[in-house]
């Protein structure tokens, strides 16, 4: 994926507009955090929830950045008037200069790793982890190589409107919408409204492509389906979950997946459907899709002694949850969840978690819930136990999980319950 794109200061000032100061030179990089900036980057000052941009401006010149984009003239500087909407519109331009197909993929859950998917199954450049926001997105295409036939990028959203700038700046050629579900719910209010943001993608995309369960909403017209159901134009059929990997069936092969889970199967799918859709070697695509591997704190599979662990710590959501277990429950017993808060979902929060507790419980032996409703979704369930935070359960830990065959741990991201698998030597 990676070029190295230098972009000359009078350049960047006719594509953004602005004041140029007289000695900002050449930009080879584009970063917004003044800790990242090494010589030759383009420091753009964004604004952010604690402090604006500008703070650090002076901090990136002195590690070597090649000019500041920013509201305050200055000699190695380019002053704009806005630097969120100069972001945008830069990488807007860097889209432009890319011929080739550009995959947007979004989602309440599973973008990350349909996204992963797609790349695999069309060996095409992708957007890192789950890197999906503006300044991320602009940064991906400066470096895009472009003779490379496509790309594929996330597009991930907490907010109304913030769909229409990620659109803006990548300018999908097929769009993939992969689920929608109660996440983000601080931002976006209701579940309406996140459907409401997640399919403008499909609406901005001259090819498009959901999940069969997305019917339920109104789709756009020539919008495309996959998944488990014979009702979608691209249909997968024989799943089998396992506890060390994931096997289906499509247009008549089978695909062993070292992966696990319905998520990742859909992801696998979508992949399948978008190398179809694309006229693309379909047999080529899935042997590709068989090398995958686990993501870090995506389901993954860890042995410590006679214990298996589900990494699923990278984040959690309701929809998530459910998933994680349904392979759980294919694993040998006896079996333990390690549930911790699941952020942002708004008003409704507790009844999410309470519902959450009742679905842990039918699922595992034992159960220990970590943070703000971890009292709550305890109380009364036998096998149940409840602390406060991670502190807490790094000390119970070792002691509530002796005797278990297998053990799913998973919370939000901002948790980083990943530190409990180092106290069991995972």
């Amino acid at each position: 994926m990676t070029q190295t794109r230098e972009v000359s200061p009078a350049l960047l000032a006719r594509v953004l507009g602005g004041r140029l100061g007289r000695e900002a030179r050449p930009a080879r990089d584009l970063v917004w955090d003044s800790r990242a900036v090494e010589p030759g980057a383009a420091f753009v000052a964004l604004p952010g929830a604690r402090a604006h941009g500008e703070t650090y401006a002076e901090d990136a010149l002195a590690r070597g950045a090649a000019l500041v984009i920013g509201p305050r003239a200055r000699d190695r500087g380019l002053q704009v008037d806005d630097p969120y909407r100069a972001l945008l519109r830069l990488g807007r331009w860097l889209r432009s200069g890319f011929p080739g197909v550009v995959a947007g993929v979004s989602g309440s859950v599973g973008k990350t790793s349909t996204k992963e998917a797609l790349a695999r199954a069309l060996d095409w450049p992708a957007t890192e982890g789950n890197l999906n926001t503006p300044p991320a997105l602009a940064r991906f295409f400066w470096h895009l190589e472009p003779d490379r036939p496509g790309a594929v990028v996330e597009l991930g959203i907490d907010r109304p409107g913030e769909m229409d700038e990620l659109l803006e700046l990548t300018a999908p050629d097929l769009g993939v919408l992969t689920a929608v579900a109660p996440v983000h719910l601080e931002g976006l209010g209701r579940l309406e409204n996140v459907a409401r943001e997640k399919l403008k993608l499909l609406e901005a995309s001259p090819l498009r492509l959901a999940h069969v369960e997305l019917r339920r909403w109104e789709l756009p017209e020539g919008t495309r389906t996959f998944g488990f159901d014979r009702a979608a134009d691209f249909a997968g059929e024989a799943l089998e979950l396992g506890c060390t990997g994931t096997r289906f069936r499509y247009a008549g092969r089978t695909l062993r997946l070292g992966v696990l889970g319905r998520g990742a199967a859909l992801a696998a799918l979508a992949a399948l459907a978008t190398a179809e859709l694309l006229g693309r070697d379909v047999i080529e695509a899935a042997e590709r899709l068989e090398t995958l591997k686990p993501t870090p704190g995506r389901l993954e599979p860890l042995r410590v002694g006679s214990t298996l662990w589900l990494n699923d710590s990278y984040n959690a959501s309701p929809r998530a949850l459910e998933a994680a277990l349904e392979v759980l429950a294919r694993c040998p017993g006896p079996r333990g969840v390690v549930l911790g808060t699941m952020r942002e979902l708004g008003s409704e929060a507790e009844r999410w978690h309470l519902e959450a507790a009742e679905r842990v419980m039918a699922a595992a032996d034992r159960a220990l819930f970590v943070g703000e409703f971890a009292a709550a979704m305890a109380a009364g369930r036998p096998g149940a136990t409840a602390v406060t935070n991670v502190e807490e359960a790094l000390d119970l830990l070792p002691g509530w999980a002796r005797g278990l065959s297998s053990v799913l741990v998973k919370g939000s991201r901002a948790l980083a319950l990943e530190r409990l698998l180092e106290v069991v030597g995972a």
